[in-house]
């Protein structure tokens, strides 16, 4: 059948028949609830600490960095947009490398001591905004995003700097690994587990609530979870591809008491995709009895089997982690799984799916996960997409029980004021939903800093939109 733009479906008739038609089997309240009766604005308590809504900021990759790794006023500006949200539990917002080398761009915030007291005055500035906003006494729980981008350094430029954990027969090739000198040794991973602690020490001090040990997206944590070749005590059994993970944890608990930590997972993996004969996104062939690489996979590549990803959360709760956000997949190599979007970026495949697909795959991995851990507080992803629609499916979700909070990702850029509104019982403006045009993915990948082209008037009216425009009717022509 046609696929339809979300902003098509303007009847709860409309968008619950193409749902069945496409086969997203998503929650969906008929009525939205706003204001104060909304799902959406019911109390949470995490660890004693009471939390007044069910929003959360989600952590996305900055590429608009200074060139040593400080916050820039445009880093500045975007944080400042999060405190106008009115989210309680902001997940960093932001993906900051622990050193230099595990940039994944050039323009990514890094934490080290020449950096730190400009994180301090971004999560001040964001502060600052959210109590002009709505006053004081009811501060967001604020955390930043620990991350080494692994497979995808790019610290100096666009050119690649990998540094991998094994072997991948198919990422290999598409991201410049050609010998065993780009996979790193224990011994180099014992010095990022330091340098992962570090970076926390630094975090604490600049105020923050909690650090997230990032396992998500193909990341070097996400990594060691599917690291089943590699040889030594970080690969192999789930215990070895754990261990950079309990490693880390005790050793930020034992330099950085008092310090909450939570995990950002991709729950669920697949094999990587690439354009078919027809520009839509295929399994890239592989040709094994079953695909082993995908952390929370089935073995086919395309489905998943969340026995593992169950075993990963039964260790956060021993580890005493009780924040978990769930995603999914990689937007490197199978990105319609991960960020489901109306366009591709400019350099991925047409989608082999309806994004509302992959929308509902990642309310259902999260919510079977939330049925088996009811005590752990989990963040969902994947609601953006759903733009005019999310209230509803929010609502829904958040009344079943299927998450604890509802992330926003790029709806954060284009509309970080949604939360608020929604909360205050003030209808949605509708010219500023994301509609997951992608722009805010394919600017940063061709140079450009990160933001939202087409809604955000500020990017809007800079040289840089006439340059995506130009670029993208390139790709198209």
């Amino acid at each position: 059948m046609r696929r339809r733009p979300v902003a098509q479906l303007r009847t709860f008739a409309q968008f619950k028949t193409y749902c069945d038609a496409v086969g997203a089997d998503l929650p969906v309240d008929e009525i939205a609830v706003f204001g104060k009766e909304s799902p959406l604005a019911q109390r949470y308590v995490y660890r004693g600490r009471e939390l007044s809504n069910r929003f959360a900021v989600l952590p996305m990759e900055g590429w608009d960095g200074e060139p040593d790794g400080r916050p820039s006023e445009l880093t500045r500006r975007r944080w400042r947009r999060f405190g106008k949200s009115g989210a309680k539990l902001i997940w960093g917002g932001e993906a900051v490398a622990v050193r230099h080398d595990g940039r994944a761009n050039a323009r990514q915030l890094v934490i080290n001591a020449a950096t730190v007291g400009g994180l301090e005055a971004l999560r001040g500035g964001l502060l600052q905004t959210h109590k002009q906003n709505f006053g004081s006494g009811d501060e967001p729980l604020i955390g930043l995003q620990l991350t080494h981008s692994g497979r995808f350094c790019r610290p100096n430029s666009a050119q690649l700097a990998p540094m991998v954990l094994y072997r991948h027969p198919l990422l290999d090739a598409k991201f410049q690994v050609d010998d065993d000198s780009y996979v790193i040794s224990d011994e180099e991973i014992e010095q990022l587990i330091d340098d992962f602690c570090e970076a926390a020490v630094l975090a604490q001090q600049a105020g923050y609530d909690f650090v997230d040990i990032k396992h998500c997206h193909g990341y070097l944590g996400h990594e060691f979870l599917s690291a089943v070749d590699r040889r030594g005590k970080f690969g192999g059994c789930f215990e070895n591809r754990t261990r950079f993970l309990r490693e880390t944890t005790e050793l930020i608990r034992s330099r950085a008491p008092g310090l909450d930590i939570g995990v950002r997972l991709s729950a669920v993996d697949w094999i990587p995709f690439q354009a078919g004969a027809d520009r839509i996104g295929e399994p890239a062939p592989y040709h094994g009895p079953r695909y082993p690489y995908a952390f929370g996979g089935d073995g086919s590549g395309v489905g998943y089997d969340l026995t593992e990803p169950r075993k990963f959360l039964a260790l956060l709760r021993e580890l005493d982690i009780q924040l978990v956000c769930v995603t999914a997949g990689s937007p490197y190599y199978n990105f319609h799984i991960q960020r489901p979007a109306a366009f591709p970026p400019s350099d991925g495949y047409l989608l082999p799916e309806d994004p509302l697909v992959g929308v509902a795959r990642q309310i259902k991995v999260t919510a079977a996960l939330k049925a088996s851990f009811p005590d752990l507080t989990i963040v969902g992803s994947g609601y953006s997409y759903l733009q005019d629609w999310l209230p509803n499916v929010a609502g829904a979700a958040l009344r079943s029980g299927m998450t604890d909070f509802i992330g926003l990702g790029r709806m954060a850029l284009s509309y970080p004021e949604l939360p608020a509104d929604l909360l205050a019982g003030r209808t949605l403006d509708r010219k500023r939903i994301c509609r997951t045009f992608s722009d805010c993915t394919t600017a940063p990948r061709n140079g450009m800093v990160s933001g939202c082209y087409p809604l955000d008037d500020f990017y809007k009216s800079s040289a840089e939109y006439e340059r995506l425009i130009a670029l993208k009717k390139g790709a198209v022509s």
